[in-house]
């Protein structure tokens, strides 16, 4: 019958064919409603054909991104190390197949350690129907098309699930003093178990909260982050898997503040910043929630990267975090306000990270002055919740002040919930380390560089936490889920949430503990 003939992308027919099966099959398993396969009236089309043997590097690591609305712009990223021509992506509805092509945008950084140069590719798909499921392909020449599917968020007051946790690292089977080759990562068998499980939820977004495969530890960044995407790719390919920065997205030589590998993997919205800044803060919108990402080594005292940046920003991502936050409070389409951010202003463990005072001065005062609902942070390698806070004593910690202590139905709109939620797989769990009593250490300045820890040595003062509400001490992995009600006009919005330890393989969770936020509905 010979070849068919070539689509407008340039791909056969056969790899269409080829293709469209796949995301048939990968998209049941997602949640997705099938996709149409292209062929001509009456052929029958094949399941699998002989994959073209050209040479060129496979699409590695595919992930998605939304856009600053969600509803609308969701982006494609893949990853090589060789140069790759006509990156691309194909995309269209489960009725209807492929039928658009979205050409990619390739951003490189060279590895100071390894000097190799990463190239990611990344193709922004915009004017998308809101809370619609697609399908796409990405490709580039040489190599055949990955596929996934991804559903765009709802426009307006509709449910939605988000899930979130930080600190995973790549999955290992633990923690080696000399590993064979090269790579230092505090990895666990966990850090795979919570992609399974985060997939069996089916979220339409999942937060991850800093520290995501720690290669500025490792001899092999590249490898890492490779690893890192490679676990991950069976989620983050039908769902967008949000970031922030944390402490060990800092690597030594790549870039001016150290988050170039970071910045190039990631293509998140565009917060307006200088270049050399850009994806370090941003922020989008699902249905009736926007959702703020903050970089808090700006601000942290803490010395815990490759190298001390704090204050690299000059004062720019606070002037942005305050406009940002008085836009979202004056937009009637928006409830919810959540920030996400890696390092935290609560923790009741003992010989760990602790709290850190210069989260407290800089971001605490304008969460409470614009009625930030939630907090979701790693760092610390357990699960913790507060009480809601606003206000902070007149201490040299600033200590939170908490304004209920009702655990089952929290108004938010009288306080903050903080949420630690660090147990994303790390081999360096903290839940056993909790102090008897809740207390906290608060990190409240550095002193000289101590070459012993080969780091500023940080300064602490112990103080008691008022604020604590929740502990989970048997559990060292987990996430929380977050369901979102729009509830009625004229009544009350709610998120119920459920933190949920994950206990082994094939994604196996069981439920630790719930609550339910509430505030008044808008609009």
């Amino acid at each position: 019958m010979g070849e068919p003939p070539e689509s407008p992308s340039g791909i056969s027919r056969r790899a269409l064919l080829t293709t469209g099966a796949t995301a048939a099959i990968v998209g049941a398993g997602a949640g997705a409603a099938g996709v149409a396969l292209l062929g001509s009236p009456g052929r029958r089309p094949s399941l699998w054909s002989q994959p073209d043997q050209s040479g060129a590097q496979p699409v590695g690591g595919l992930h998605l991104q939304f856009g600053k609305d969600a509803s609308a712009e969701v982006v494609v990223s893949w990853h090589t190390t060789d140069a790759v021509h006509n990156p691309r992506v194909m995309v269209g509805t489960p009725t209807s197949g492929f039928g658009r092509v979205v050409q990619a945008e390739t951003r490189t950084y060279r590895d100071a350690k390894s000097k190799t140069e990463v190239r990611v590719n990344h193709a922004r798909l915009d004017n998308l129907a809101a809370d619609t499921d697609y399908v796409y392909a990405a490709v580039h020449d040489g190599t055949n098309p990955e596929v996934g599917t991804v559903r765009t968020a709802p426009s307006g007051r509709k449910p939605l699930r988000f899930t979130s946790f930080g600190d995973q690292a790549i999955p290992t089977l633990g923690q080696f003093k000399n590993p064979i080759y090269g790579i230092h990562n505090l990895g666990s068998p966990a850090a795979g178990d919570i992609t399974t499980a985060i997939e069996r939820l089916g979220p339409l977004f999942n937060l991850v909260n800093g520290d995501l495969c720690y290669a500025n530890l490792t001899d092999d960044r590249i490898r890492t982050w490779s690893d890192w995407f490679d676990n991950n790719t069976r989620s983050a390919r039908y769902r967008p898997w949000m970031p922030a920065a944390g402490n060990h997205e800092n690597e030594l030589g790549n870039g001016p503040v150290g988050y170039a590998a970071y910045q190039t993997y990631f293509d998140v919205p565009d917060s307006g910043s200088d270049a050399e800044l850009r994806g370090l803060w941003y922020s989008f919108t699902a249905g009736s929630v926007r959702v703020i990402s903050l970089n808090n080594d700006d601000v942290c005292f803490q010395d815990a990267g490759n190298f001390y940046v704090h204050g690299y920003s000059g004062g720019a991502q606070r002037r942005w975090l305050e406009t940002e936050l008085a836009n979202a409070r004056a937009d009637p389409r928006v409830d919810w306000v959540v920030v996400c951010m890696h390092q935290t202003a609560i923790s009741t463990a003992d010989h760990t990270n602790g709290a850190d005072l210069g989260i407290r001065q800089e971001w605490l005062p304008l969460f409470d002055r614009f009625q930030v609902d939630l907090v979701v942070c790693g760092h610390e390698h357990h699960y913790e919740r507060s009480h809601p806070v606003r206000g902070a004593k007149d201490t040299e910690t600033k200590t939170p002040i908490p304004v209920e202590t009702r655990a089952d139905v929290i108004d938010t709109s009288e306080g903050t919930v903080h949420l630690v939620i660090g147990g994303g797989g790390t081999s360096t769990p903290s839940n056993t380390m909790f102090f008897p009593q809740p207390q906290c250490r608060v990190l409240t300045e550095v002193g000289l560089y101590d070459p012993a820890i080969g780091r500023k040595a940080p300064i602490y003062v112990v103080e008691d936490a008022p604020w604590s509400a929740f502990r989970d001490r048997e559990n060292p992995y987990g996430f929380v889920a977050f369901d979102v009600d729009p509830g009625s006009p004229g009544g009350n919005t709610s998120i119920k949430a459920t933190h949920y330890a994950v206990n082994g393989p094939y994604g196996a969770i069981s439920v630790v503990e719930e609550f339910t936020l509430t505030r008044p509905r808008r609009g």
